[in-house]
């Protein structure tokens, strides 16, 4: 008898560990790690011998072939004065955004932004993390509308080591994600646009502004189809 239980025991030990190392599977980071050396090796030899269009298309094509359709990891980000917000606890679809402080930001990009978050802010959660220490960011932080969290992460940081090696130092800066309300990740959109410092305010504030409401679009979709019932319900 006793047998019997140490079997039975074993089996649901099994049967979690399986189910433990599949759900491991469906991350974002695991799929990340697991693929991205060979790709970034041949997009590296493509940047290099000024074949940018190539390079552009090989990284596209680790998005599309392995990382759209997997689950965002549970990662929290640090908030300046506040507490590090876990991105499962937003109960809404996530819109982040990537910078560090010295690619950020292109003329009007700021102002874009913060008329997109006006408009949705009931529909989507904005998300922007600079890969920065807390000092280097707290000027910029107060530009961006209130409804955006506004957060921080940096390779030194304890807690963000492995936050910022899945996604700093694979797919580059900036980056863009978009999840869904089941943390299911629906496209990444890599890089912005450079519109230069000679690009008419009005101008530039117009092409980020399309640009975001581009990027949202498929998030905005996404939630109308499933209170719809079109869609696949969380």
């Amino acid at each position: 008898m006793l047998k019997f239980y140490f079997k039975i025991i074993a089996f649901y030990l099994l049967s979690y560990t399986v189910t433990a190392q599949d759900s491991a599977h469906e991350l974002l980071s695991y799929n990340i790690h697991k693929n991205i050396k060979p790709y970034i090796k041949e997009a590296n030899a493509a940047f290099e011998k000024g074949e940018n269009e190539l390079g552009k298309t090989l990284l596209d094509s680790l998005v599309h072939n392995y990382l759209i359709g997997t689950t965002f990891d549970n990662f929290s980000f640090q908030r300046i004065n506040k507490k590090r917000l876990f991105l499962n606890k937003v109960k809404k679809p996530v819109y982040l955004l990537t910078y560090s402080t010295w690619c950020l930001t292109a003329n009007g990009e700021i102002e874009a932004l913060n008329k997109l978050a006006k408009k949705y802010r009931k529909n989507i959660q904005i998300v922007v993390v600079f890969w920065n220490r807390k000092e280097e960011i707290k000027k910029i932080a107060s530009k961006f509308e209130s409804s955006i969290e506004v957060c921080y992460a940096h390779e030194t940081y304890n807690r963000d080591d492995y936050l910022v090696s899945t996604l700093k130092h694979t797919l580059g800066i900036p980056t863009t994600f978009l999840i869904d309300e089941g943390m299911n990740l629906i496209d990444i959109r890599r890089g912005g646009i450079n519109s230069g410092t000679k690009i008419p305010y009005e101008e530039s504030f117009d092409l980020n502004y399309n640009r975001f409401h581009d990027a949202v679009s498929p998030l905005l979709i996404n939630e109308a189809n499933i209170k719809d019932g079109n869609g696949i319900s969380k």
